[in-house]
């Protein structure tokens, strides 16, 4: 593995005085008239400062006036940058709107197992607003206000807040940036969580260089041109013209998520760009040194890519380093299967996780081992590895996850992906394994890792996708039982049993508190007119185990009448599902299965006073369904209650289907059953 070379981060800012003169990187390129130009900086318009909401979204917190980018291959002398401006001017209409002002630039990031310098070289940011006497006023950033934020070891922010923000102001900023890495290409969100009047993206790209260009969501491009300018790029004996494209949409309507849907970035409309091998270079690093290249014209140009990376396909070759390591482990081991899980618990207890995600190794797989943390890559790679020694069919996984959004799988794009995991085949069944998070039994992925296909990368053959589903499902059941007493009193004991994900999720809860004392503390504070006594909790530290919960209940009476609420413990209260229409697909991650048993002994005084009707239906295409029985014999009655959603996603077509099964649902939960005496 290479060693890391810690590059001194430089950021210039000047003061107000020269802050007038933005850095323009593009002054002295022959500009063809056509090309689009940003607007100017800290003007207003009379009707911009009058504007108390915005008439397409009265609703809206806030509105973008104007926003303008511009990217660029540029030459500078023995290097080849990325430079990156951005000017954008929002309108503030309450004080829901304030923390538009608080402003985040990464300007630091790891790359390729080496780190990256995104170097900052121009800030200006200005507030305009109207005083409580009508004058007009407008502050300027202080250039001692921005500061330098340390968010990891891999990345640094530059933060400011705007000055003299209050409803009804307009906040203005600019910034340029240069990055050495080329295939980071800049991605534009036309579209974000408030409306824009327009979003305008000019890009220059030497001919010298390709890129798939693709635009994401449902918007239609307003503008869309495309010029060429001459000679614009020289760099030692290279000399090409560019392709100035020009993309701009007006009137955009704010995203709205839609309950249990994937990532956003899935569905906002947006510019994403992937290089691709040049169409006159073999290799780019004759323009800039310290680019390492993601890119390829397919995957096979992109295996051998990750094959002789140093901090990938280099570090799946240290299964030797497992060796003597792998004897007490396997010691009890049985067979192939016992092995695997052995060797995962192994793994997962020997590198803790320093919450970093990568498809890289930050520490290498050796380093992480001894000295016990390193991020998602050295610890699933040390996976393969360890898995590999002991002779096991082990593959590493690239995956996107859920806040990363989906991967384009129409070409090879290696910086899409976030994330590793590892497949394993064993005894005729595949699994695939996360060992870094630690809460994670054999054979699950967590909610963040379950997102679409992820592309297997083996070291001596091709590479492929894979759908990434463990076929596991949240399993929940719910066991009550209560006896009424002559005078009125309920006492009984509540059981709970999670299994796989419910487990999963269950432990997550527990572990977010200082006891299981004060998690059942949570629990009663959410049950008015109930009692929980004593308490048993079995499985939290057994995550092969479900989780069990055992709680001695009292429910307390009401003069002649005592009720009962069948879902005290786990209820869906409203239908997340409120639209009567739906544009994204419904995305649960897994599957899942709530069943409830609730059985009540009467004495002879005593009778229910509202039984309630059976009910059953079923989702089309096998997509699940829902029942109700209630039965009454001998004074005890029996109700039972089970809920099943077969499918992970739900596509936009069911959901016609899913809103009103849901609206049933939630109004057979608001039955209680109701006892007086006779």
């Amino acid at each position: 593995m290479k060693k890391i070379s810690f590059i001194i981060f430089a950021l210039f800012i000047s003061g107000l005085a020269a802050q007038a003169q933005v850095v323009q990187q593009y002054a002295n390129l022959p500009f063809d008239n056509n090309i689009a130009q940003d607007f100017q900086f800290a003007e207003h318009t009379n009707q911009e400062m009058a504007m108390t909401s915005y008439d397409k979204d009265p609703l809206a917190h806030a509105l973008v006036l104007k926003e303008f980018g511009r990217a660029a291959i540029s030459s500078n002398g023995n290097t080849t940058p990325l430079t990156f401006d951005y000017h954008i001017k929002i309108k503030l209409f309450d004080k829901q709107a304030l923390d538009r002002g608080s402003i985040e630039l990464p300007v630091y990031i790891q790359d390729n197992g080496s780190y990256e310098e995104i170097r900052l070289t121009s800030v200006e940011a200005i507030t305009m607003y109207t005083d409580d006497k009508g004058v007009f006023k407008e502050i300027n950033i202080n250039p001692d206000s921005i500061r330098i934020v340390k968010k990891n070891q891999h990345l640094n922010v530059v933060k400011f807040n705007m000055p003299g923000m209050r409803p009804g102001c307009i906040i203005e900023y600019r910034y340029s940036l240069e990055s050495p890495y080329l295939d980071k290409f800049r991605t534009w969100e036309f579209q974000s969580d408030i409306p824009k009047l327009s979003s305008e993206y000019e890009v220059h790209i030497p001919k010298v260089f390709g890129y798939n260009i693709s635009l994401r969501g449902t918007l239609k491009l307003t503008k869309d041109t495309a010029v060429v300018e001459k000679n614009c790029f020289e760099s030692t004996d290279i000399r090409s013209d560019c392709a100035v494209e020009d993309y701009m949409i007006k009137d955009i309507p704010a995203y709205k998520p839609e309950p249990f849907a994937s990532s956003p970035k899935n569905y906002m409309s947006a510019l994403y760009f992937q290089l691709t091998n040049s169409t006159e270079l073999n290799n780019y690093a004759t323009l800039n040194q310290s680019f390492q290249k993601d890119e390829a014209v397919d995957w096979s140009h992109a295996d051998n890519t990750l094959r002789y990376h140093d901090n990938f396909g280099d570090q799946l070759n240290k299964k030797s380093f497992f060796k003597d390591k792998l004897n007490p482990v396997l010691a009890g081991a049985t067979d192939s299967l016992d092995k695997a899980k052995a060797i995962y618990y192994f793994i997962k207890n020997s590198i803790k996780n320093n919450n970093l995600n990568s498809i890289y190794a930050d520490e290498g797989v050796k380093k992480a081992f001894e000295n016990h943390t390193g991020n998602v890559a050295d610890i699933n790679l040390a996976l393969t590895d360890a898995l590999k020694m002991a002779e096991l069919n082990a593959e590493p996984v690239l995956i996107s996850t859920r806040d990363n959004g989906m991967v384009n799988d129409l070409y090879p794009a290696i910086t899409e992906f976030n994330y590793v995991i590892v497949m394993l085949n064993v005894k005729g069944a595949t699994y695939l394994l996360d060992a870094a998070d630690p809460l994670l039994p054999f054979g699950m992925l967590n909610y963040q890792d379950l997102n679409g296909r992820g592309r297997v990368i083996p070291i001596v053959r091709p590479s492929y996708w894979v759908d990434i589903n463990t076929g596991q499902k949240k399993a929940n059941t719910y066991t009550i039982d209560l006896t009424l007493d002559e005078n009125g009193e309920i006492s009984g004991t509540a059981n709970h049993y999670a299994v796989s994900y419910a487990a999963y999720e269950k432990r997550q809860q527990i572990k977010n508190y200082a006891s299981t004392d004060d998690y059942v503390k949570n629990i009663a504070s959410g049950l008015p007119g109930v009692t929980l006594a004593k308490t048993a909790i079995g499985g939290v530290d057994s995550i092969e185990m479900p989780v069990s919960e055992v709680f001695n209940i009292a429910v307390a009476s009401a003069g002649n009448s005592v009720s009962v609420d069948p879902f005290m413990f786990n209820t869906i209260g409203t239908n997340p599902f409120q639209s009567n229409t739906r544009s994204t697909p419904v995305d649960f991650g897994m599957p899942s299965v709530m069943r409830l048993s609730l059985t009540i002994h009467l004495p002879a005084n005593y009778t229910i006073d509202n039984a309630p009707q059976n009910l059953t239906m079923n989702l089309p295409n096998n997509g699940g369904g829902y029942a109700t029985t209630f039965e009454s014999d001998n004074n005890t009655i029996t109700y039972s209650q089970i809920l099943r959603l077969n499918k992970p996603v739900y596509s936009v077509e069911e959901y016609s289907f899913l809103k009103p099964f849901f609206d049933q649902v939630v109004d057979s939960e608001k039955v209680k059953f109701t006892f007086k005496k006779k």
